[in-house]
């Protein structure tokens, strides 16, 4: 692990691993000497960085080298919900049990998905162009903005981000219908009940949809699940949040929809490609709103996936189940 995390965690491991022998050892060390032979590695914020799976900083690429050149290696715990970096698929498909930290930041990733529908429902990106160029232009006519109270918003993803956002869009008023992997009673529900289909299903809600919402994991069933004909299936006007993984989405597919206007907008956190390249169309869409893969940041979450990770150490010295192993 980190040399902060070990700062920060080396009292509590050493008061839960008690008399069994261990070492912890930081990586910064164990790339330098090429110690292979570690057990566990924690993945937590400060190693990944300002990297991402499209460009590892070099610092980065050489713990990753590590862990591969790591034969003993059982368990890995990385600090963000998603596994779908190459690291983590390599390592998992050699019997490296990978577990995620899932749900630490699901308060925060809900709220800010709840930010970018409540900014585009009440036009603030226009308002806040506007305001650059010291225009006064009411909301009245064509700019009025539509009551959220009764638009139903479809939340591909039932995890804890999911959960969580779909308890605050029905305070708002706004009809939930959870796209997820099993569902009792497709598309059956009371009015004041969130509405359950199965990812087979989703043709059927989504020319009813005015909120897509991406909350799901990266997948081969969500890899470019909405695409032209996903987008063409939603009423005109319709929105798009991508909280999820940006290949869930066909990119062009998406500019495409903007360009011709039948999508009324997108609150954008994560893309194909990461950093987003300087020339994507999407940049300079007046109704576009794009946020640099930060849905999730919070300075509580450095402590919650701590804590995560102590929890999973836990049963792993007591021989149980890990939480939050990828499957």
């Amino acid at each position: 692990m980190s040399q902060p995390s070990i700062d920060q965690l080396g009292p509590a491991i050493s008061a839960l691993m008690g008399p069994r022998p261990h070492e912890l050892l930081a990586l910064d060390t164990a790339v330098a000497t090429q110690r292979t032979d570690a057990d566990v590695a924690f993945i937590s914020r400060e190693v990944t960085g300002t990297s991402t799976k499209h460009q590892i900083h070099p610092a980065l690429q050489r713990v990753y080298d590590l862990l591969r050149q790591s034969p003993g290696l059982k368990w890995v715990h990385i600090h963000s919900a998603g596994a779908d970096r190459q690291i983590y698929l390599d390592l998992k498909a050699r019997g490296v049990q990978i577990a995620t930290s899932s749900g630490a930041n699901a308060q925060v990733v809900a709220t800010v998905a709840l930010a970018g529908l409540l900014a585009l429902a009440r036009r603030f990106p226009g308002l806040w162009a506007e305001q650059q160029a010291r225009q006064w232009i009411p909301l009245l006519g064509e700019r009025m903005p539509r009551d959220l109270l009764g638009q139903t918003a479809t939340l591909v993803g039932w995890g804890p981000i999911g959960q969580k956002l779909g308890s605050l869009l029905q305070a708002l008023g706004l009809h939930v219908v959870a796209v997820r992997q099993h569902a009792a009673s497709p598309c059956q529900a009371t009015p004041d009940a969130v509405e359950h289909v199965t990812f087979e299903r989703l043709h059927e809600v989504l020319p009813r949809t005015d909120w897509l919402i991406l909350a799901c994991p990266l997948t081969d069933k969500t890899r470019q699940l909405v695409n032209a004909h996903t987008l063409a299936a939603l009423p005109a006007g319709a929105h798009l949040i991508n909280v999820a993984r940006g290949e869930v989405v066909d990119e062009q597919a998406l500019v495409s929809a903007l360009q011709s206007g039948h999508l009324g907008g997108a609150f954008l956190d994560v893309f194909a490609h990461e950093p987003l390249p300087t020339d994507s169309p999407l940049w300079a869409m007046p109704q576009v709103m794009v946020t640099p893969h930060a849905a999730g940041h919070s300075d509580g979450n450095e402590q919650r996936v701590r804590q995560m990770f102590l929890d999973n150490l836990r049963r792993y010295t007591a021989g149980q189940s890990l939480l939050n192993v990828v499957s």
